[in-house]
């Protein structure tokens, strides 16, 4: 934050305060940057749900949940608000709230909403916001901004809904879709690590990379989370959002400029290259499973086909990237819990020693997201004594070496960049609809085949095995017809 933290100064509104989101990410993310100084000199947090608090039984409900010697000096900026959303006259007690609290602590009129509620609650607090005037500003100097979590509609057609609802209540500019994969440091170093280093960019293309690979799998099943699960699946979840997300990192072009629009229009360009799903190419290139015991899970129906596991392989029709495979994973239940994108470089055209690697090369770059954050780039180098016996080898870089630094949550860094008002690492309407057009027609043919393709697979392994199949090249795919 610059040293004119005043500019900044403001009201944060959280609509289902009362919820876990609130209490396990929210409120410890904004305690975290208040004990570091990164908070406004004026900013206070109106919390807003249906439970009955009062200021100070709110504050004392929610002081075990923080961490840290100002705790208490944070929970003073803490105020509540018993509000129903659904209710049309609650909005104008909000409003009425809100304007005493400015008055009372000399905030500007600058509001930023957040909107930690069910999916289905944002088109109508939206629509409440709207129709009560809590959408403008009062005058010239001031603003509003609301933060979106996801899911971001179901389908195309209800993220585009959604869309058109919050763009005629806000500016694109004042709408922040939030996606907390892209608040972890790691996943903003792939464009540090790209366009910094003149080492890995002129390698970063068809012609040096046999494929890349890109992971975020989990040990534990669905918990308390079926109702929700078993409605979203494992594409809806994971892939449409948070993994083509790390997609679109890992295959951009450089922006002009490292700011917030030319970097995100180059998000958009990335979905809009890549290759739509044919029926046949679903079959073949898309693997979706189901762990065993799904079905016996709370909430879950008895005969659910929704998918615990995918596996896809994409096509980037771009000069960059034309033919080379980026193979997506995701799945529950699986032996191991990590996030990760391999980079992996093709082979040297002569198998020279022995150890060497044939197929696909061994020289890797590893950018790992969870649960430890590092880099590694893997090669071979000669094992001592005689002879030229090649063993492979890794240089690594892990970010909890560096002790002296303090690694921010990632929805630390992405509400401080909300408080700035800089939406870089936030998702754009266009970006949002350009992947669902991908994923969509996926999605209407499950629908339409349920049982179709559906493998199972142990609860602790690897997932099915015909997801290792995507990783043998297929030609064939390489000039097909879209």
């Amino acid at each position: 934050m610059s040293a004119n933290k005043e500019s900044y100064d403001q009201l944060l509104v959280i609509f289902g305060a009362s919820g876990d989101l609130t209490s396990r990410k929210l409120l410890p993310a904004f305690s975290e940057l208040f004990s570091r100084g990164l908070l406004p000199d004026r900013f206070a947090i109106l919390g807003a749900a249906r439970s009955d608090f009062s200021d100070i039984s709110f504050r004392r409900s929610r002081r075990q949940v923080l961490k840290g010697d100002r705790a208490d000096e944070f929970l003073g900026k803490v105020y509540y608000l018993r509000f129903d959303p659904a209710d049309p006259r609650a909005y104008p007690k909000l409003a009425k709230r809100i304007v005493r609290l400015r008055g009372e602590l000399r905030l500007p009129d600058r509001i930023l909403y957040y909107l930690a509620t069910p999916p289905s609650m944002y088109p109508v607090i939206a629509q409440g916001l709207l129709e009560s005037g809590l959408n403008v500003p009062e005058g010239e100097g001031g603003w509003r901004r609301i933060i979106v979590e996801k899911p971001f509609g179901s389908d195309l057609e209800t993220a585009r809904r959604l869309n058109g609802l919050l763009r005629g209540i806000f500016a694109e500019r004042e709408i922040y879709r939030i996606d907390h994969y892209l608040g972890k440091e790691t996943v903003q170093n792939i464009l540090v690590l790209r366009f910094s280093n003149g080492i890995f960019e002129p390698l970063w293309n068809r012609n040096y990379i046999d494929r890349v690979e890109i992971r975020a799998t989990e040990t534990l099943g669905v918990g308390n989370r079926g109702k929700y699960y078993d409605g979203a699946g494992a594409m809806r979840d994971m892939v449409q959002n948070h993994l083509m997300q790390l997609m679109a990192f890992a295959a951009m072009e450089a922006p002009a400029v490292f700011e917030p629009e030319p970097m995100r229009d180059e998000i958009v360009k990335v979905f809009r290259s890549l290759r739509p799903y044919t029926a046949q190419r679903m079959d073949r290139d898309i693997v979706r499973a189901q762990y065993r015991g799904y079905r016996e899970e709370k909430d879950v129906s008895p005969d659910s086909t929704t998918e615990t596991f995918v596996a896809m392989k994409f096509y980037i029709d771009n000069w960059r990237w034309g033919g080379v495979p980026f193979l997506l994973y995701t799945g529950k239940k699986l032996d191991r819990k990590e996030s990760e994108i391999v980079v992996r470089f093709k082979s040297t055209p002569q198998r020279l020693f022995a150890g060497q690697c044939s197929g696909s090369s061994c020289n890797k770059l590893t950018i790992r997201i969870q649960p430890d954050e590092s880099v590694s780039l893997g090669f071979g180098l000669k094992m001592p004594g005689a002879g030229f016996r090649v063993k492979q080898v890794s240089m690594d870089f892990r970010y909890d070496s560096l002790s002296h630094n303090y690694l921010p949550d990632a929805y630390e860094r992405l509400l401080l960049d909300a408080i700035l008002g800089d939406s870089t690492l936030y998702a754009r309407s266009d970006a949002l609809e350009a992947s669902w057009k991908i994923i969509d027609p996926v999605l209407r043919h499950w629908a339409e085949h349920p049982s179709r393709g559906l493998r199972f697979y142990t609860p602790g392994s690897q997932g099915p095995e015909e997801a290792l199949a995507l990783e043998r090249p297929d030609d064939s795919l390489l000039c097909e017809e879209n």
